[in-house]
This record gives structure tokens, sequence and C-alpha cells, in this order.
């Protein structure tokens, strides 16, 4: 059998991830979605969480509020508007670094649901503020726009039975539609929080992404929060609390290049990105079976112009994640001296020419930390997952949370009800099942959080 690859090579899934079940998200190949969303992304799921009373306690009082219930019959009555905001989203591209006529849409739909003012920052993060009464503290509640697939992927919507089929349908547009319809709830319901809600739709979560808008978000430019909650993917019983650090690297090796036979002899950028690889590997798989849970992965090799060419170029890129900061940092630092070493070897071996030089250029990093199971957001996330019948499991994921997990903020992710399978492909789909549950349990944790004045009770709008 014959295999044509194009004269540029490209491997994009060349995997040596040797412990699975390092991804971002959960069970598919995304970044770290919620139960049954995200491919490739498999966190750890813990022991079952010991519920306080007192949390317990909140949310069952909450439940029975009477503007409550009526924000709940909403919710189901809504359902199949939801369906088609979740649609209509899901068939504006937004590829990575290109979220802005996304971000437009999400802005009007967020004017639309009620919000008492909206706006986008520089980055085109979108913003909808739902008031307070005491406005003391702000819970930011987000879902991201971004999606991993290229300008010009068709993301048209094909629906067969229960199921819609689309890239990018549930990683994490289904996140976006149920924030607009909790909005809707709220407003419809007449429920008048005391703290501020502050409603985003976020760039940049996806891998090329890594995490710029939640970093803008809690960078010096960013609007004050205090708490926050991130919907990504689907499903109604998990709750990210530990944050998965990663660092990704692109590794160029350069040379001059030339003739396979007339320049032969010249160091060979591939010969030593070849050589790295191995001594990468053969470290870091004796590295990683001991220790806390670590992994690497070399994603994607580029570079050269033909078979009969020395390649000018050779690069890589390379992903290593782990639950510790310091098992990361031994790893990353693994990868470092076999790319050093690679280059002085294969710089012995060239018989003339100039050597070989190489480019370590960081592409991603993110923050790892974990909030503990007592922690009040992390009690309300898992109290309102048993109430609407779910069996919560507390996780680690690489998601926005990482950002305020990292600086000790309140934080967890969620996913938003339904069901969704093979993120971060061509073939992602989402199933409707029991996706309100999703979207309660949201409204429960956000309310829980800022609070109800039950003294005053604002119009429906």
């Amino acid at each position: 059998m014959t295999i044509k690859f194009p004269s540029r090579l490209i491997f994009s899934a060349f995997s040596l991830a040797l412990l699975a079940g390092c991804g971002d998200k959960t069970t598919d190949t995304s970044e770290n979605k919620q139960d049954s969303t995200v491919a490739g992304r498999t966190p750890v799921a813990m022991t079952a969480p010991k519920l306080e009373d007192t949390f317990k306690a909140e949310i069952d009082a909450l439940s029975a509020h009477p503007q409550v219930k009526e924000a709940f019959q909403f919710i189901e009555d809504y359902d199949e508007q939801t369906i088609k905001t979740l649609i209509a989203l899901t068939e504006i591209e937004a590829p990575p670094y290109k979220e802005k006529n996304r971000s437009d849409k999400y802005l009007s739909l967020l004017k639309e649901a009620g919000a008492d003012s909206v706006w986008q920052d520089e980055v085109w993060n979108a913003f909808g503020l739902v008031k307070g009464t005491k406005r003391g503290k702000v819970l930011a509640f987000c879902a991201h726009l971004d999606t991993v697939f290229p300008e010009g992927t068709d993301t048209h919507v094909q629906q067969s039975g229960d199921t819609l089929k689309a890239p990018g349908i549930s990683d994490d547009t289904r996140g976006l539609a149920i924030l607009i319809t909790i909005m809707k709830a709220i407003r419809k319901a007449g429920i008048q929080p005391e703290n501020d809600i502050l409603f985003i739709g976020n760039v940049g979560e996806e891998g090329q992404g890594d995490l710029r808008g939640a970093k803008y978000l809690f960078g010096p430019n960013g609007p004050k929060i205090d708490a926050f909650i991130s919907v990504d993917g689907s499903g109604h019983e998990s709750v990210t609390n530990q944050a998965l650090g990663s660092h990704r690297y692109r590794i160029t090796f350069e040379g001059p290049g030339g003739h396979s036979w007339g320049a032969f002899g010249l160091g060979n950028p591939h010969h030593a990105l070849g050589r790295a690889i191995t001594y990468f590997t053969d470290e870091a798989d004796k590295f990683t079976r001991s220790g806390p849970k670590t992994n690497y992965n070399v994603g994607v090799i580029s570079g050269g112009t033909s078979v009969n060419s020395i390649p000018f170029e050779s690069i890589m890129e390379v992903d290593m994640r782990s639950e510790s900061p310091e098992s990361l940092v031994k790893v990353d630092t693994i990868l470092q001296r076999a790319v050093r070493k690679a280059l002085a070897d294969q710089n012995k071996l060239k018989r003339h020419g100039p050597d070989l030089t190489v480019k370590i250029e960081m592409i991603g990093d993110r923050p790892s930390g974990e909030h503990p199971e007592s922690m009040a957001i992390v009690q309300r996330g898992i109290a309102a997952t048993q109430f609407v019948g779910g069996r919560p499991t507390l996780r680690r994921g690489s998601t926005d949370s990482n950002i305020p997990i990292s600086k000790g903020i309140p934080a967890i992710t969620i996913g938003g009800g339904g069901m969704g399978r093979n993120a971060h492909s061509l073939d992602e789909y989402f199933i409707n099942k029991d996706g309100v549950l999703g979207i309660k349990r949201a409204l429960l944790i956000v309310l829980a959080e800022v609070g109800i004045d039950d003294e005053m009770r604002i119009e429906s709008r």
C-alpha cells in the first residue's frame, strides 16, 4: 500500500501520550469538557464527595423558592428555543483568534435576554451584566466562544432524530446557549439577585488560545470578579475543582538545507528532531511511571519540502501535563535537556557547513491548583448535582477555571446538560437527554452564590 503525504509533511496526531486519561476535559479528544462531552480529556474522578448539611439545606430551600420554581418551569418550557439558540450559534464559525463574529452575535443575545448592560473588551470577550441590589460581590458566569476548528470548517448542523451533529456543538456552544436561557429564566421569573452576575462569552479557551480570554479577565484590564463558574461541554454530574496544569512548546531545528545528494553531510534538522523525540520519550517514560499523574505528547511534526531535499527546518509541538506543578517542571526539564543533547549530537555528526540551531518557543502555559471540596462554591456544585438527581464527582481538568483556581479565587467548571460526544472532531454531536437538568443545576449554583433579594421582585422582561 502506498501512502501519499503532501510535500510539507504534517502528522497532526503523532501521539506519544503514554498515560491515558490526562486530557483536558473529559471523555473524547477535547480541552476539558464535562461528563460525556470531550474527546481525549478524562479528568480523574475522585471518591464520592461529602456534602455538608448546611449546603444541602441551602440548595433545598432555594429550589423551593417560588421564583426559582417559576424559573425552573420557564427552563422546561423554553427548552425547544434553547436548542434553536444552540443551532444558530454553532453555525457561526469561531476559529481560534477569530471569534469576533460569534462574539458580536452573542452580545446581541445577551442584550435581548435582559442584561442591564452589555459590552465587549479588546480581545472580544462579550459581557452581559445582571445587577444585584447589594453589588458587593461579582460572580462571573462563563462559557467559551471559540472552537478548535479552522476557518472554513462546515459548521452546518445536521439533525437526525434526537441527534444534532456539527463541529463545536457541544464544546462549547452548549454552554453559550444555556447561559442565555438562564438569564432569560431569571428575568422571566422576576428574580432579583443580591450580588452582580456577569454573564460572559469568553474567547480563547481551546488549545491555541491558551486560556487567553480567561487570562485577560483576571489580568490588569479585566473586570472585578470574586467568584467564577464556567460551563464547558455537557452533562450534569461532574464538578471540576482541580486545575490540570500544562506546558506546550513549538520546537524548531534549523539549518541551511540543500540537495540530498549534492549537499550531503550538512546538518539535518529532521535527524536532530528524531533524536530529540527519542531522548525525550525514553526519559519521560521512566519519569512518568511513578509519582503524580503526568503525561506528554508530541502532537504535531512538520517541515521539509521534498524527499530529495535536506530540510531547512524541522518542527514539533509538544504538550505536557501534570497534577503537580513540581512534576510539570521536571518533565519540562527533561524535554529541554533532550532537545539540547540532540542538537549537540547532530552538530557533531555533520561533515561540513554551519551548525544547526534550535528555537524553543512556549506556546501554552496553563497553571494548576485545586480548591478543597469544603469550599462553598464546590459544596454548592455538589448539592445542586444531588438535587437534580445526579451523582456528583469532583474532577481535575484544564478549563478556563484554571486561571482563577491558580489565583485562589473560588471557581468551578460544570457541564451544560445533555450528552455530547466526539468533541474536537468533525463528527461531534449532541443529544438533549436530560438537558434541562444541567440548566437547572447551573441556575441553582449561580443563585446560591449571589443570593436572592426577597424584598425585591423585578418585573418580568
